[in-house]
């Protein structure tokens, strides 16, 4: 074995030039599916099992029994040592669960006013079936009795006030109601689904935290459809939110809407991309676009009037709408 130099004679040709070399594949590299938005819209989608429901249903009951047997023992002995501090003590408790009884008391009246919206949507679509102009017009006085005394419909109610007695069909009058009342709310709404999903997006492009993404998946999500369901006068607590949150995603697990491809993330950047960026900024923008596609199902879901053909807000405009300035910087950054 040669101890000294090595002398490796090259003939003169030059080498081929870098930019002409191949591309490295990539194709074991898999391309970015949304797994944050895909776990998060399971969990929320999922339905316990009836052993679950029994389980939790006997825990409640038994761990109610404990605390107010152990609270009433507590009370009576305080009573029974020191009158004064017993006394002030079985008022505190006493404050609690009137604080418990309001918090309940809210929660049926904000599950009552989903209601009351569901209820609106079908009644409109049931009008426009039958072409019934007296059902529509008990709709509108809902719909008016419904937004009355907010800010942001003031115009819309004196609009409709002027214009709905030239109406004489059902379609023209809910197409009125629709126009005047709901046009602006349907604005509000689309902008809180472009600022869910740029949440969404950056955390996980972001954040390298393990399971940070699902994390806010689930959080944005879940407020998202609470403030798009403000939006439209729902107002739905926290039972509420949760109740309209798994109608959602559970529509969009059934439809297999939970997925996303080149097709929704090209009006931003232009031909197929996902296999072209990093991973983790490629997770990012398909978890902000999945966001996007849940909040366009959420203003469905809380819109008291069903959009009419051609109204429906396009999940690639929003798409584009809140990511699109987000992946310019990315780039240029870069």
């Amino acid at each position: 074995m040669a101890k000294g130099p090595v002398l490796i004679e090259l003939d003169d040709t030059a080498p081929p030039p870098v930019a002409e070399a191949p591309p490295v594949p990539d194709t074991d590299v898999p391309a970015p599916t949304g797994v944050a938005m895909q776990m998060a819209a399971k969990t929320m989608a999922g339905k316990p099992s009836r052993i679950a429901r029994l389980f939790w249903a006997v825990t409640g009951a038994l761990l109610g029994a404990i605390i107010s047997t152990a609270a009433w023992d507590f009370v009576t002995g305080w009573i029974e040592r020191t009158p004064i501090v017993g006394w002030a003590v079985a008022g505190l408790i006493a404050l609690f669960v009137l604080v418990l009884l309001t918090i309940a008391v809210r929660e049926l009246a904000a599950l009552n006013r989903l209601a009351r919206v569901d209820g609106l949507r079908h009644a409109a679509s049931q009008a426009l079936e039958t072409h019934d102009l007296g059902a529509a017009r008990r709709v509108v006085d809902k719909l008016v009795t419904l937004y009355r005394g907010r800010a942001d419909t003031d115009w819309g109610l004196t609009r409709l006030a002027e214009l709905r007695g030239d109406q004489m069909d059902a379609a023209g009058l809910i197409a009125l109601a629709d126009d005047t009342l709901l046009s602006s709310l349907d604005r509000a709404a689309e902008r809180e689904v472009a600022a869910a999903a740029r949440q969404v997006a950056t955390v996980t492009a972001l954040v390298p935290l393990a399971l940070a993404d699902v994390v806010a998946a689930l959080t944005s999500n879940l407020r998202m459809i609470r403030r798009v369901a403000e939006i439209y006068g729902g107002r739905g607590g926290v039972l509420g939110s949760w109740r309209l949150t798994r109608a959602v995603m559970t529509h969009l697990v059934a439809t297999g809407a939970v997925a996303v491809g080149d097709d929704m993330l090209e009006p931003i950047l232009g031909g197929s991309i996902l296999g072209k960026i990093s991973r983790r900024f490629g997770e990012g923008l398909v978890n902000g676009a999945l966001t996007a596609r849940v909040g366009v199902a959420a203003m469905e879901v809380c819109r008291p009037l069903a959009f009419q053909a051609g109204q429906r807000p396009k999940a690639r405009h929003l798409v584009k709408q809140a990511l699109g300035g987000l992946f310019v910087a990315g780039k240029t950054d870069g």
